[in-house]
């Protein structure tokens, strides 16, 4: 064996023979095993074996990848699986392995399941497990399963074995992922048929052992008692079983005797027993003299179970299920040690336990069966098995097997042990159940799939084998070989019946089966169909305590039940005693029983009778579930007093305390029973409780500590407190914002890791629930306080009164919270005018244009008609038009319409068209850069993140594409600006996104437009294009336009119908529910769109990647996995040859195309292409695909409507808007007559969903939430300069029309001239107040404001307010700025609020704990969930240049890298403002190290230049060439020489050529005598100084041009300079400049009042993108230069690091605010750019970028 494997073997010397023959096949081969052989062969080391090979496959450069494998071994009972996990753990503990047991008894966290390698499970209890969506994740990583007795096919639960291995093989063929199937049995007559089934191979995998392999020979005996008479016949067979006992226990052997029944253990022992006593043979059984005696004596002492101890003083047990298991387990100990000869058993023993005797009597073969209501004789199964225990392989050298059974049975049993009968299958009595469970998982959607997954089962294989047993002829298998007809009638009529109990709905027409939340309950809840059948017909809407513990008991689970005579007296007494609610029909009848059992259970009633005792444990071990069930089916009927009484009763059942006994109770162990009592006794309630202090408890309960405990207990109760706040959405939806907030102290001991809550709105009136929700409270979410919850309902007018949201515990009782939300005060928004009608007019023909060069634009005859009626509006009118029409309706043919006439009529006047993404802005480029603009003569440029174009572009441009935010970041300063002054028509696209996080902006720039307007007096043409609104007149109003120019067609009106089907599916958790949606997702292209394209969106990226696998893998399971290429094989590969992401090609060669932001350029190009050209059939996206690139489908499927937002930490619901523009995507013009869109969604959210996607949303404005950096841009760009001001420019905007229209949507409860005026105002005074707090504006007694320096820089570089604040207090303060590093500044940058919606995704806290471990500076470990630190390790990961976890982190620090540039230019500014030299240049030097990923203070320059190895290092330091400026300065020829031995030639041309780029520029520097007066009195202590710095640049190696050498940075970056003029011996910055240029430059520093006392002046020129090529020069202010600086690495001093607060006041304003004095000497230089533009260079705003709805996986 392998060394690692005999740690699993330890005390082993060799294998016996039956392991030695199969050893190669198990430890060498992956292959199904069947292995029959008899008892006591050592199958369970064959199962060791093949866990070993496992375990070696799992070996990774000798490193066990734990977390890549599961076993699970199904044990066919607990005592069993007990006892296996037990030996498994004891023997895989060497190898590091964890071994658990998961049964009824035994459950497991999801944490200890993925810590678990090996599960020992009931097949019962993995069907569970695997048959919920939710669990597949780890049922996928199973990658051995053993099923130990696979006999047991013949027993009742062979039916849940061949759901598992039917489920098994048809997760392998489909999945694709192998998993080994390991059969174990006992000697079986039809070996090969289990086989077949097992799909093992016959030849290799099939082991076969007669009963001569047994280890120990046995003799078996058959006695046959021909008494007729049934007492005699009994005592008989007692005298014959005692003498048989005797005689082994005479020869020193231990013997069993085996009965049918629990009852029948004790009274069979007993009359054993009193046999010896009669007989005087009671020595021989006493084990008083064995040396362990005593000690064990005191364990059976301790046993509740009287019988135990007396039959253990005589030398007897007894042992059966219904025993509890320590009494079992002492039982199985006292046997084992000796100390009980003669042990009485039922066959549990058997199948269970490993504990063999010498001798084994089977006392009677006759059992009783609760299904038959009558006795049948023992299956020879059973026989065997028994038989199995006899002889112990490491005592006995034979065993000895005794049958006692009537004298008409004998033949019978001998002719079954010489020809065994072949074994049966069960499985058409569970058909009903098994075949929902898998509808439920999604494995079989239509009866052709169950007839094929019929095909997998051990059923299939016997009905062709005995097609008489099932119903069937020889002929009928003759005819159909198949059986096809056979099963799809088995199918068909099960189907029926779960469509009449409602568990699902049967089409018999399609053969389509869907699922129901009925089935769906039954199935997760293991409820079977007779139970379902009984809740339909027996559960009502409002049910008492009683009634519904009445209901419980009619439940088929219990249906084994029955009532015995000796326990009549003791119900009575426990009906009595015990039973708090009324009980149906008393201890007589069977459902009485079970009541008052269930009832006793919950009081914790003492139990006399043993089979009592057995029977409560029965009936508790399936209580909990069935109420849980229920519960969930009274949830989805919408049943609230229901759902409210039945999750009490399930948390009564968990914690078997009833609902009226006091809720301290369940602080179990804390308060004793006595202070218990007295609460109850007097009343003492939570509530009142609550409000008392320590001493009055004390006085009450009259003891002051218990008083202390109970109060603990109070503050330890949960509880939530509500609020909510509602705004109508339309007349008949509401939305509601709910406010959650625990108050109550958290203790681990009580409320472990998390809590959970149901929290639902509900209507009592109308007795009904309108939403439910699952709420976790963890323990981290504790700290955070308040948590939000949004979600919406519907209303019914006339208005009830009001609406209640209960929040109720899912596991303590009585908690719960109620709010109410009262309607009093609700205002509806106005009814919304009608749509326009869309006219029968004929279409248009474009010859109407009337204007040859026009009409040649366009490949098409005529206009559609939506075009055709605005037509005259657009083309030969000047008024502002809103058009309002569905996706795809030729919206952008109407924007040109538009933009043809202004060039017409108004040639020198600019189109701005305004587009909400990036994406959109590019396809808009690429769309007219083709076709329109060049045939036009028109001149266009584009405005983003990406591309700020030079002034004289934008000056010359005729039409300028931009985002919002970038229009926004240009016109705030729009005095200055000439061409914001020239727009003539305003486009704005997607204009219904202004209710959307970015509207807020497309609010302001549309306000500021009409501003400008108004001021310039040159009217401005809007024209707003958008899905059909509800409430367009309201938009028509803002945007100023007339009745004329409103088009706003109903969503109907397509060029293209669209047929749209809303499926709901259910699941707490996302991922699952994603998962889940894959099956439906790929059924519904087949549906419907067979061969024609498909666009399916995602909300992730990874989602993109798990979607396409799947699709893949249920392709392949239909043996046509190429069905969606459309393309030669050999032209296909071509095209993967061109992806170059692996996941992408992996994907394209099975025709599925993925498409998000984190593919490059060329990889989204190439899939749009083979998309459009049909190559590919299957297109799966992120949404932004649906604004991005017009590529239209077929069909459409939205799988999931929610993503992860970062912010919040948690799964949100997509704007309508992005779903409807989804949906949008469906049909195409030219090709379809019909569209499909297929919206899978959260269950809860269908019916929104309905409602909305007919007919139009309302736009609202969300600008009251965002107010504070619009308002600081209009005082820091000089529109608003007082309160009066703020108050009139929020009349301008759409806000304050909404305002009007819908008061209640705003928090505002009236509508008259003094609310509106009070509300508004109250709005400005706190927006203008927190921005006084934050030191952007001053904020004067006289209600005027003034812009500050931070509130400008803010402003000019797009940031949010809190981060000028933030940069304020830990940049500019003198305590701050004296103890700066580099660390410091890091921490700040990474402070900033832009970096708030960096996603940190599910787990994602987990993967920054491991990046935090390999970069330079600590963060803090309790904030690795937080984007800021994220933002954090990303970037000093982006300096070491470490590889990064996931391509999502890649993403992620791209779009950090794209933020960043901006933040730091403001940083700079800011420091600069203060005149801080040490913040200003360590701010620097990190904008160095964010373009290069280096370290400024680490490693060395050289790490820039491609190709630089430690060694190439070594060899130019050698030759003195290890700095940059030496580099630059070498002779070409030496450098060549040197680097031929370390780079092959391509690698030296990139490193030269690189080298290339890097300027090398000489400064110098003069003062100048300054012209300026100072701007305060003239003054002996201070005077006026001009500086005169000169740049000159010559470059070797490069032709001229400014883009530098970036490598790393996203971005084209080009390159530009800071001159920082310092004081030399103060450390203060005295003025700062950026400058940019080609050869030459020579610019001014002006500084209007110098420090006579400062001598010494620097002048620093830093690179803004490359480290170490920095220079200093130092000039005496006399003029002379007394240090010339060459381009070096200089080090500035470092001090600790310190943050503070907030700025520190008192200081001196410095008038020279950065750049002053920025014109430029007459001198020769070639072009000093001003680098214009939003964020100066590089300086990205933060648009939407590609994609996305950022997400988190689990």
């Amino acid at each position: 064996m392998e060394p690692f494997a005999q740690k699993a073997f330890e005390g082993f010397q060799t294998l016996n023979r039956i392991q030695s023959r199969i050893y190669q096949r198990a430890f060498y081969s992956n292959e199904n095993l069947l292995v029959c052989a008899p008892t006591g062969a050592g199958k369970t080391n064959i199962a060791m074996i093949t866990v070993l090979h496992e375990v070696g496959a799992n070996f990774k450069n000798g490193v066990l990848q734990k977390n890549d494998f599961k076993v699970v071994y199904v044990a066919p009972m607990k005592a069993l699986a007990a006892e296996m996990a037990a030996a498994f753990g004891r023997r895989l503990a060497p190898l590091g392995l964890a071994v658990r047991e998961l049964t009824g008894d035994m459950q497991l966290t999801k944490r200890e399941m993925e810590e678990t390698q090996m599960i020992v499970t009931t097949p019962e209890k993995w069907d569970v497990i695997t048959r919920k969506s939710s669990d597949v994740s780890m049922a996928s990583l199973v990658r051995l399963l053993v099923i130990d007795e696979v006999h047991l096919l013949n027993d009742d639960r062979g039916p849940v074995i061949e759901t598992l291995v039917a489920r098994t093989l048809r997760q392998v063929e489909s999945s694709q992922s192998m998993i080994r199937i390991v059969g174990l049995s006992a000697t079986l007559p039809n070996y090969t048929e289990v086989a077949q089934f097992l799909r093992v191979n016959l030849d290799t995998g099939l082991f076969y052992f007669d009963a001569s392999y047994r280890p120990v020979p046995l003799s078996q005996q058959y006695i046959g008692v021909s008494e007729p008479n049934f007492a005699r016949r009994n005592t008989l067979m007692h005298e014959i079983a005692y003498e048989k006992a005797m005689n082994a226990v005479k020869n020193g052997k231990q013997a069993m005797v085996f009965v049918h029944s629990r009852k029948d253990t004790v009274k069979t022992a007993r009359i054993l027993m009193e046999t010896a006593q009669r007989n005087g043979e009671v020595e021989l059984f006493n084990p008083q003299e064995q040396p362990q005696y005593k000690l064990m004596e005191k364990d059976v002492q301790r046993s509740r179970n009287r019988e135990l101890g007396e039959l253990f003083q005589a030398g007897f047990g007894i042992h059966h299920a219904g025993m509890l298991r320590p009494d079992r387990s002492l039982t199985e100990k006292l046997f084992s040690m000796g100390l009980v000869k003669v042990l009485v058993c039922t066959a549990t023993l058997a199948w269970g336990v490993n504990l063999p005797a010498h001798t084994v009597i089977i006392k009677g073969t006759q059992l009783y069966d609760a299904k038959v209501g009558g006795f049948r004789e023992l299956g020879m199964l059973d026989v065997m098995q028994i038989f199995g225990r006899a002889g112990r392989p490491q005592f006995d050298s034979s065993g000895e097997g005794i049958i006692i059974t009537a004298h008409n049975q004998l033949a019978h049993y001998l002719r079954l042990m010489t020809h065994q009968m072949p074994i049966e299958s069960q499985f058409v009595a569970m058909l009903k159940d098994n075949l929902n469970a898998e509808v439920v998982l999604g494995t079989v959607t239509n009866v052709k799939e169950a007839s094929a997954w019929l095909g997998y089962t051990y059923l299939f294989v016997r009905m062709q084998a005995n097609p008489l047993a099932y119903g069937m002829t020889w002929q009928d298998v003759a005819m159909d070989p198949g059986l096809v007809a056979r099963r799809q009638a088995l199918i068909t009529e099960a189907a029926r019946s779960l469509d009449r109990a409602k568990m699902m709905r049967f089409d018999e027409r399609s053969g389509q089966l869907y699922v129901t939340e009925l089935g769906r309950v039954a199935s997760h809840f293991y409820i079977r169909y007779t139970s379902v059948e009984t809740y339909n017909e027996l559960l009502r809407r409002h049910m008492s305590e009683s009634e519904i513990v009445d209901l419980i008991a009619r439940s088929s689970e219990f249906e084994n039940i029955v009532v015995r005579e000796e326990e009549m007296p003791e119900l009575f007494t426990l009906r009595s005693k015990c039973c708090p609610l009324d009980v149906k029909g008393g201890p007589e009848d069977k459902i009485g029983k079970i009541n008052i059992l269930i009832q006793v259970y919950l009081s914790r009633g003492f139990l006399d009778s043993f089979s009592l005792i057995a029977d409560t444990a029965y009936v508790s071990a399936s209580l909990g579930r069935i109420v849980r069930a229920l519960f969930e089916i009274a949830l989805k009927r919408g049943w609230c007093s229901l759902a409210a009484s039945l999750l009490e009763m399930a948390k009564a059942v968990d914690q078997r305390i009833w609902p009226h006994q006091h809720p301290l109770r369940q602080f179990e162990g804390v308060l004793t029973q006595e202070v218990l009592f007295k609460l109850e006794d007097r009343g003492l309630d939570l509530d009142r409780l609550c409000d008392m202090d320590d001493n009055e408890i004390a006085a009450i309960i009259r003891s002051p500590y218990a008083a202390k405990l109970v109060s603990q207990c109070v503050s330890q109760f949960p509880y939530l407190e509500l609020d909510a706040h509602i705004s109508p959405i339309t007349r008949t939806v509401l939305q509601v914002t709910l406010y959650v907030t625990p108050t109550f102290q958290w203790k681990e001991r009580f409320h472990g890791n998390s809590q959970r809550w149901w929290i639902w709105v509900e209507d009592s009136e109308n007795e009904h629930i309108y939403h439910t929700e699952y709420f976790i409270l963890s323990k981290k979410m504790m700290a955070q306080g308040t948590h939000t919850l949004s979600f919406t309902i519907p209303i019914f007018e006339p208005l009830p009164p009001q609406y209640y949201v209960r929040a109720i515990s899912d596991n303590w009782l009585s908690s719960s919270s109620t709010h109410t939300i009262s309607f009093r005060h609700l205002i509806l928004p106005e009814r919304h005018p009608p749509h326009t009608e869309l006219l029968n007019l004929r279409p248009l023909p474009v010859t109407a244009l009337g204007d040859p060069q026009a009409v040649s634009l366009y490949g098409f005859s005529h206009f559609n008609p939506i075009q055709t009626q605005a037509f005259h509006t657009l083309y030969h009118t000047d008024h502002s038009v809103l058009l309002g029409a569905p996706t795809g309706s030729g919206k952008t043919i109407s924007a040109e319409l538009a933009m043809l006439r202004l060039f017409r009529t108004q040639p020198g006047m600019k189109v701005i068209y305004i587009a909400p993404l990036k994406a959109l802005v590019r396809e808009r480029m690429e769309d007219w850069g083709k076709n329109f603009m060049p045939k036009l003569g028109k001149c266009m440029v584009e405005l983003t993140g990406d591309l700020t174009p030079d002034m004289k572009l934008l000056v010359a441009a005729d039409v300028i594409v931009a985002t919002p935010e970038k229009w926004d970041g240009i016109t705030r300063s729009w005095h200055n600006r000439s061409y914001a002054q020239t727009v003539g028509l305003m486009v704005m696209d997607e204009i219904h996104l202004l209710g959307q996080d970015r509207g807020p902006v497309l609010e302001v720039i549309v306000s500021r437009m009409r501003y400008i307007s108004a001021r310039t007096a040159r009217p401005i043409r809007f024209l707003g294009l958008s899905t059909a609104l509800a409430n367009a007149r309201d938009l028509a109003d803002w945007l100023g336009i007339e009745r004329v120019g409103l088009f706003n067609f109903k969503p109907s009106v397509r060029p293209v119908p669209l047929d749209v089907h809303i499926q709901g599916y259910p699941g707490k958790f996302y991922c699952p529910r994603m998962n889940a949606m894959n099956k439906p997702l790929y059924a519904a292209i087949l549906t419907h769109s067979p061969v024609k394209p498909v666009l399916v969106f995602v909300s992730s990226r990874r989602q993109t990647r798990l979607t396409a696998l799947d699709l893949i893998q249920y392709a392949a399971a239909d043996e046509r996995p190429r069905q969606f290429v459309h393309a030669g094989e050999e032209e296909m590969e071509e095209y993967v040859e061109m992806a170059s992401s692996a996941e992408l090609k992996h994907a394209l060669q099975f025709g599925i195309g993925l498409h998000h932001a984190g593919l490059t350029q060329g990889d989204r190009s190439l899939v749009e292409t083979l998309f459009a050209e049909r190559k590919i059939q299957v297109l799966v996206c992120t949404s932004t695909l649906a604004w991005g690139v017009n590529l239209p489908a077929h069909l459409v499927v939205v799988k999931g409507t929610e993503y992860f937002d970062g912010k919040q930490k948690r799964y949100v619901e997509m704007p309508i808007t992005d779903v409807l523009q989804m949906m949008g995507r469906a049909g195409r013009p030219q090709f379809d007559n019909e569209a499909k869109a297929v919206i899978l969604v959260h269950e809860p959210k269908k019916s929104f969903y309905k409602k909305f996607l007919y007919e139009p949303f309302p736009v609202e404005s969300s600008l009251h939430l965002v107010l504070h950096d619009h308002l600081n841009a209009e005082v820091a760009g000089g529109s608003i300069a007082s309160v009066q001001d703020a108050m009139d420019y929020l009349t301008w905007t759409f806000f304050f029309r909404r305002l009007l229209c819908n008061p209640s949507f705003y928090g505002l409860s009236d509508t008259s001239a003094e609310s509106i005026n009070v509300f508004l105002s109250d709005l400005v005074s706190r927006t203008l107040a927190d921005l006084d707090a934050a030191g952007c504006i001053a904020l004067h007694e006289d209600g005027s404001v003034d812009p500050l320096p931070p509130g400008l820089i803010a402003s000019q570089y797009y940031l949010h307010f809190t981060t000028a604040a933030l940069f304020t207090a830990n940049l500019t303060s003198p305590a701050a700025a004296a103890g700066v590093t580099l660390e410091t500044v890091l921490h700040v940058l990474c402070g900033a609020a832009e970096f708030d919606e960096l996603p940190v995704r599910h787990n994602e806290e987990f993967v920054n704990a491991e990046l935090a471990k390999h970069v330079r500076w600590k963060v803090d470990h309790r904030t690795y969930d937080d984007p800021h630190t994220k933002t954090n390790l990303l970037l000093q990961a982006h300096f070491s240049r470490l590889a990064m976890p996931m391509s999502d982190y890649e993403t992620d620090l791209k779009s950090v890298l794209d933020q960043t540039m901006r933040v730091l230019q403001a940083m700079i500014d800011t420091a600069a403002t203060a005149g801080r030299l040490q913040p200003s240049l360590l701010t620097m030097h990190l904008t160095q190290m964010v373009i290069q990923a280096v370290w400024y203070d680490l490693g060395s320059p050289l790490a820039m230049l491609p190709h630089v190895t430690p060694s190439l290092e070594e060899a130019l330091s050698a030759a003195r060439l290890a700095s940059l400026s030496s580099l630059l300065t070498a002779s070409p020829h030496h450098l060549r020489q040197l680097l031929s031995s370390h780079l092959s030639p391509s690698a030296r041309a990139n490193f030269l050529q690189a080298l290339g780029m890097l300027p090398r520029v000489s400064v110098s520097v003069r003062m100048m005598p300054s012209q300026a007066k100072s701007a305060s009195a003239p003054s002996a202590s201070t005077a006026a100084v001009v500086v005169e710095v000169s740049l000159r640049r010559s470059r070797p190696y490069q032709p001229h041009s400014l883009r530098a050498h970036t490598p790393f940075f996203p971005k084209v970056k080009e390159e530009g300079w800071w001159v920082v003029l310092a004081a030399a011996d103060n450390s203060s910055l005295l003025a700062l400049k950026r400058v940019s240029f080609t050869h030459r430059l020579t610019t001014r520093l002006h500084v209007p009042e110098l420090q006579a006392s400062t001598k010494q002046l620097s002048v620093h020129l830093i690179s803004d993108c490359y480290v170490g090529l920095d220079q200093l020069v130092t000039v005496s202010t006399d003029g002379a230069v007394t240090a010339q600086g060459t381009p070096g690495h200089y080090v500035i001093e470092h001090a600790g690091f310190t943050m503070a607060a907030v700025a520190a006041g008192g200081e001196k304003k410095r008038e020279h605010v950065l750049g002053s004095g920025e014109e430029v000497s007459e001198g020769r230089q070639e072009g000093v750019r001003e680098l214009e533009g939003v964020g100066g260079d590089g300086g990205g705003v933060p648009e939407e970028d590609e994609d996305e709805f950022f997400e988190a996986e689990g």
